[in-house]
């Protein structure tokens, strides 16, 4: 199944969550107390969303783009305010069609491509209605 858009979520980041931040790194092995180590509070919409204004969300499905590390139900953090280019990755429509895509230029010529190699590249002609939505910043992928 090629990947699309399934959501769109306006972002909301007029609110501040700050959590808990450790100054310590965690080890994956021997655990070890960690509240000696409190830090400072994070805030993750000052880390992760540099447009609030133009940034927003959007959930996946499919796995044409498993190769890039975005999977079926991971949350995109799509920024308007990025200027699309070559090798980045993009929230376009396509004749009508919501995608997640690479967009590449080779020979002249435009392309949405697969992270995936059972997917074939869409290559954009005249005759294509297409257009750029954002550029996806950030993948959240649960585990």
């Amino acid at each position: 199944m090629p990947i699309a858009v399934q959501d769109i979520y306006k972002n909301e980041s007029t609110k501040k969550l700050r959590l808990v931040l450790y100054a310590a790194k965690i080890p994956a092995g021997f655990p070890s107390p960690a509240e000696d180590y409190i830090d400072k509070k994070l805030d993750l919409n000052e880390h992760l969303i540099k447009h609030p204004s133009a940034t927003f969300f959007v959930k996946v499905e499919g796995h044409s783009m498993i190769n890039a590390g975005i999977h079926s139900g991971d949350t995109l953090i799509v920024d308007r305010a990025l200027e699309p280019a070559d090798k980045k990755i993009v929230i376009a429509v396509i004749n009508g069609d919501m995608t997640v895509k690479r967009i590449r230029k080779l020979h002249g010529r435009l392309y949405l491509m697969p992270e995936n190699d059972t997917f074939t590249p869409i290559e954009i002609t005249e005759d294509s209605g297409f257009q750029i939505w954002g550029v996806v910043s950030t993948v959240i992928h649960p585990v």
